[in-house]
């Protein structure tokens, strides 16, 4: 331990801990732009330095550490004006139009140049332009971009696809698309975490919020609208609403508002996609299929562009069922379409999702179907959804708790907990326990594959022994982390029968659609509201929402039937990634037609 004074403030910090921790633990806030926590600690932005008494030259604070006796200043006359200049240069290379950027009211420069009283941007503008495809899902504004390098060292630390690099020297050196490729050449997860993780508003998603505008005021259309489950643990976070009165039924009375015709929750297509799910790993199971490797979930469109890119070989041990926004919009263009006597071509069906690869997963030929076209039209981010409530005006204070429209009423607390890493395992190992077994086991029985904070390595590992059938299972968020756990199964070191993987850290809970606050990790503490909800939830077994039992005897007969693959599975080897080589169901490369063994 070392004793030193901040601010005037004495104060003791461990020998090990830089200033701006000892600083952030006495609660003296210093600036920053580019620092982020174990993965962007380089002093990039030199927004954070400080003046240690002795030394003539200010100090960044994210990168050196306290020493015993040391005074520092934090907010002295000569770091003000040293800072003032450092944040008025960075404006200079900036697009100042903070009117028009998603991000205003929450973007780290545009707050740090209001408390620095910046009024004017002394130096010469010089902003760069980069051209973009404005159809992609992820958006990059080069005149908006920092350099603050979090995008390069969130992709390379965290998730390990190193998208983005460093490009040109000196003055020049701006960040681009690595091995100088188009983003749509690139083997972008479209996970998000760039997004969530830049300061400012250069990395955003597409808008596609006028799709669902036009959609509502065309009168032939029938606008259906569900909700994912992390959605209700996040979207009142920017509109100054406490958690407990954030309810999805609450974001139901929004999208009524707003014109939709019918919402849902897609709790309940997370309880379809665990009986098709758990029935199908079951089988594969039984039949012998996975004694090489586990069957892996199917359902973060995040993981699937990752696997379909990095471990193409693997694509067969997939589990074929749809994600739960794919099968819901398979129902409502077929089941729902013909129960409300509608064509399937006349239902709108749009999804409100944590995510930025769900505006991927609706346009991919998999999901065509030739009933009516793609499952879904439309999907929009929970930020965009903020968005599009304070563009209706609507106030949220005087939101009203409505249910979900009928047919598809109830959802399992098993549906849930789907937004949080290791509730898909979960919901599926209570339904595969009841077939197994014939009975319930305990609604927790299988909480240790659940997220907790002590569980850094970002996987969990356990096996359950069900009558004479041993289950080992896995459960990875994160790409970073499950590169880690492929490379182990590939390496034979480990094995697992099934597999759990969601792209985001924490789950869909930590998506890159959802609301962000700079330097904060919110993903374990949603994930707990998740819990919080499933364990005081009526129902907490996918297998017994009578809704569920409804639709498979009126239309899909049981899980697994020929219909229910016709609509609620797919084929992942319909498309390929843009930099993958295209491979049989063996997970053989094809090459001019000729078949080439190379796992």
């Amino acid at each position: 331990m070392v004793n030193l004074t901040i601010d005037n403030i004495k104060i003791t910090a461990d020998d090990n801990m830089t200033i701006m921790e000892a600083a952030d633990k006495s609660g003296i806030p210093i600036p920053r732009l580019c620092f982020l926590k174990d993965i962007n600690e380089i002093a990039a932005c030199r927004v954070c330095v400080v003046e240690v008494e002795g030394k003539e030259k200010l100090i960044t604070s994210c990168n050196n550490s306290v020493e015993e006796g040391m005074i520092v200043y934090t907010n002295s006359p000569k770091v003000r004006l040293d800072r003032r200049r450092t944040v008025q240069m960075i404006l200079s290379q900036h697009d100042c139009k903070c009117a028009t950027c998603v991000r205003s009211g929450n973007c780290a420069l545009q707050t740090l140049a209001n408390d620095l009283n910046i009024q004017d941007v002394l130096y010469e503008e010089q902003l760069e332009h980069q051209p973009w495809d404005k159809k992609f899902p992820l958006i990059r504004d080069s005149k908006k971009c920092i350099k603050c390098m979090r995008c390069i060292q969130v992709c390379d630390k965290v998730q390990s696809l190193n998208i983005w690099e460093l490009e040109g020297t000196g003055a020049r050196t701006t960040i681009n698309v690595s091995g100088s490729r188009t983003i749509a050449e690139a083997d972008c997860s479209l996970c998000g975490q760039c997004i969530t993780h830049c300061p400012v508003g250069a990395l955003r998603e597409r808008d596609d919020t006028e799709k669902f505008w036009r959609a509502v005021a065309d009168p032939d259309k029938v606008v259906v609208v569900q909700v994912a489950p992390a959605i209700r643990t996040a979207w009142g976070e920017h509109l100054g609403l406490d958690l407990k009165d954030a309810s999805v039924n609450k974001i139901f009375d929004a999208l009524k508002r707003m014109g939709a015709d019918y919402v849902f929750d897609t709790s309940f297509s997370a309880d379809l996609t665990i009986m098709e799910e758990a029935y199908e790993f079951l089988e594969r199971f039984s039949k012998g299929e996975l004694k090489d490797r586990p069957m892996f979930t199917s359902c973060c469109p995040g993981w699937v562009r990752f696997i379909k890119s990095q471990y193409p070989h693997l694509v067969s041990y997939l589990s074929s069922a749809k994600s739960p926004m794919q099968m819901f919009g398979a129902v409502m263009k077929s089941y729902f379409a013909e129960t409300i006597g509608k064509k399937p071509e006349d239902i709108f069906s749009v999804a409100i999702m944590p995510c930025v690869a769900k505006k991927s997963e609706i346009d991919m030929e998999l999901f065509y179907g030739e009933y009516a076209g793609h499952d879904m039209d439309c999907v929009i981010t929970t930020r965009e959804f903020v968005r599009m409530i304070k563009s209706a005006h609507i106030l949220p204070e005087t939101l009203k708790e409505i249910e979900a429209d009928k047919l598809f009423h109830d959802a399992s607390g098993a549906g849930i907990i789907f937004g949080a890493t290791g509730g898909v395992m979960e919901a599926a190992l209570r339904t595969a326990y009841y077939a197994i077994m014939g009975e319930n086991c305990p609604p927790d029985a299988f909480n240790v594959v659940r997220n907790s904070l002590q569980e850094e390595s970002g996987i969990i590992e356990a096996s359950f022994n069900l009558k004479d059938i041993k289950l080992s299972i896995a459960v990875a968020s994160g790409l970073g982390n499950t590169r880690r756990l492929i490379d182990s199964i590939e390496a034979g070191e480990k094995h697992y029968d099934f597999v759990e993987i969601m792209a985001c850290p924490g789950g869909c809970v930590g998506g890159g659609g959802q609301p962000i606050h700079d330097g904060y990790e919110l993903a374990f503490d949603r994930g707990q509201n998740l819990y919080f909800i499933d364990k005081n939830s009526k129902l907490r077994y996918s297998h017994e929402n009578e809704d569920i039992k409804t639709l498979y005897n009126n239309f899909f007969e049981k899980p697994n039937s020929h219909k229910a693959h016709s609509l609620l599975h797919t084929d992942h080897f319909l498309w390929e990634m843009p930099r993958s080589p295209k491979r049989d169901r063996k997970g053989y490369v094809i090459s001019k037609n000729t078949v080439i063994k190379i796992p």
